[in-house]
Formats: C-alpha cells, structure tokens, sequence
C-alpha cells in the first residue's frame, strides 16, 4: 500500500504519527487530534508550505501511527518518543540546551538579576525557571529595568551612569538612597515572579488605556510590550509552581457519548489511566474513589517535585492541557487519603463526573 492509500485509511482520532526515511528511520514525530487531517496536511498545498516541512516530506518513505484516547495523551506519548528518539526534524524538543533560569543573587549590598544555564547551591541565590526560551527571558529582564527605572551601568562606582543622566537609572550608581530603591523593585520582581504581585499587569494595563485614551498609541504600545513579556514569565513560573506542587490530580474526559476516561496525575507525570462505560454513576463513583486512594497513597512519598529541564515539557504540556478547558479536573487534597474523607472525596468525584 503506498502512503496516499494509508493516509486514506487514517481515522479521525487522536493519536501520534512516525514519519520515516527510506532507511526505516524515524526523522519526525508528531502528534494530532485527527490523525487522518493532520497526517494527509503534509501531502497537500506543498508549495504553502515551510521549507523545513518541505525537506522532511522529500525524506518520507513511510509512515507509522499509534492511535490514543485523547489529544492530550497524543501530546505526552510525542513528548516521551521526541526525548527517546530523538528524530532529525524534531528540533524544539530534541535539545534542552537553550533553557535557562532566571538567577537573582541576594548577597552584597545589592540583588543582582542574571540568566543562567544552569542552577549552583551557594545557598545565596534565588532562582525561576527553567524557561525555554533564554530570547524572551532576557527581553523581558530588559523591559522590566526600563519600566522600573533600574538599568544601571556602573553600580555602586559613586558618580552617575550614563543612564542615570538619560532618566533610566534610578541612581544605583551613586549609592545612599537608590540602592535600597533599587532592592525594593527587585523584591517586587520577586514577588511578582513567584505569583503574588500580579497588579504590576494591572499597572500596566491602565497606563495602557490611558495612553490610547490620550492617543499617545507609541507609549501604549510599549506598555502593552511589557505586558505581554511579563505575562510570558508569570505563566512559565505558575506553570512550574503548579506541577511542581506535586498535586494530587483527578482528570475526567468524555472520549464520546457513552465513554470516558480518568487519568490520575502526580505532579507531572500521569500515574494511571482508565476508560469507563458508566451505566451507573453510584458505583462508577466508588470505584474511582477506589483507584484514587489505592494509585495516590502508592506513589512514594516524596517532598515537592522539582521541575528542572527534563521535565519541562511534561509539566508545560500538562499545565496546559489543565487549563485549556479542554477536560475537567480536580485536586485532591492529601489529607483526603487516609480513607477518613469518603464523602467529601465522593461528592467531588460526582460532581466532576456528572456536571
């Protein structure tokens, strides 16, 4: 069978495809919703399309699927295939070198904000991250220094920067006052990135819609900019925070009218999974009562997940998936495992299965 007549006899489903070479090589994998759309996508408009897809396509002898329930286990089944394959045409995923942290040491008389590729334990700096691109991470460190006033050249030196003289140093430079200015902002950077100082967006915001109100569309778009890179640093944090919390997870999507499946996740790796033909939702409720307590008082106790470069896809993909409003969930505290919270836990899992 050629790959036109095999894409004809895709389905319509979810799952994860393997392009490979005339060599039986996987060079690319990728997953979709509809396999069939996705899949026949690369074979159509070929002149539209990028010059990377292009030359895959050239290389593409045959292909291979792997079908699944849902499109976000197509998303965690590519994410483990891209790391253990690591397929020529797959570059985003392939390597981990780009990622970096957000490094802001707080010995001396001043914090120090930096980017690193890797984490030390001098037990004097606070670090976020990992983030996957080091290219918005240092614009956003760039449009935070501008907007706060804090981008100073020669610190501590006792005589002004060149940017104190242009109104974008707040006098770091001289010392006295503007040092303790300068570490006040900077624990409001802090503060920010660890989730709890979001009205630095509100801020942001109203100057923006002052400005368009004033027709001043220059300064409103820069407001907007730093909007959008603070914004992509708070996600990242939250997303690292949230999985790394090593929350207990309980996951319900209905595959069709009559089918559903439960996933269990333990901070960022999914622990088990089932398909559920409920008849009656009574019993249905017990039995995943059952599985949550027996899979989560399983899992080794361990202190808070820490998220580094490995597992960041994962717990990006998951994130995501969570909060994309494609499926339902809900955390289970862990004092809820003992066995001595039947009908709290019982009322939750009904109301996630029936709403």
């Amino acid at each position: 069978m050629n790959i036109k007549e095999k894409v004809k006899n895709l389905p319509l489903t979810p799952g994860v495809y393997l392009m490979k070479d005339y060599k039986g090589t996987v060079i690319y994998v990728g997953k979709a919703k509809s396999l069939k759309k996705r899949v026949q996508s690369y074979f159509q408009n070929s002149a539209a399309h990028p010059q990377k897809i292009k030359k895959m396509v050239a290389n593409i002898n045959d292909f291979h699927v792997l079908h699944t329930d849902t499109e976000f286990e197509a998303f965690m089944l590519e994410c483990k295939l891209i790391k253990e394959l690591k397929p020529l045409f797959n570059k985003k995923m392939k390597s981990h070198l780009s990622y970096s942290y957000i490094a802001i040491n707080m010995d001396g008389p001043f914090r120090k904000i930096s980017i690193v590729s890797e984490k030390s334990d001098d037990g004097e700096t606070i670090y976020f991250g990992p983030y996957t691109s080091p290219i918005y991470v240092k614009k956003a460190i760039e449009n935070f220094k501008e907007y706060f006033k804090i981008d100073c050249l020669q610190p501590l030196k006792g005589s002004p920067c060149l940017n104190y003289t242009l109104g974008k140093c707040n006098g770091l430079c001289l010392g006295g006052s503007g040092v303790e200015q300068y570490n006040r902002i900077v624990e409001r950077f802090i503060t920010f990135l660890k989730g709890s100082q979001a009205g630095i967006l509100d801020e942001l915001e109203q100057k923006m819609n002052h400005a368009s109100e004033e027709f001043q569309f220059e300064e409103a778009a820069k407001y907007r900019n730093y909007m959008k890179s603070f914004s992509i640093l708070l996600y990242k944090e939250n997303m690292i925070q949230f999985t790394g919390g090593n929350k207990n997870i309980v996951v319900v999507e209905w595959i069709n009218d009559h089918t559903l499946k439960i996933l269990l996740i333990k901070g960022h790796k999914v622990i088990f999974s089932k398909e559920y033909r409920p008849e009656k939702f009574s019993q249905l409720t017990v039995e995943i009562r059952d599985t949550i307590l027996e899979s989560f008082q399983q899992c080794e106790k361990r202190k808070s997940a820490v998220i580094g470069k490995e597992e960041l896809d994962e717990a990006q993909i998951i994130y995501s998936y969570l909060n994309g409003g494609h499926a339902r969930f809900i955390v289970i505290p862990d004092e809820w495992l003992d066995g001595r919270e039947h009908e709290k836990l019982d009322i939750s899992i009904d109301q996630l299965i029936n709403t």
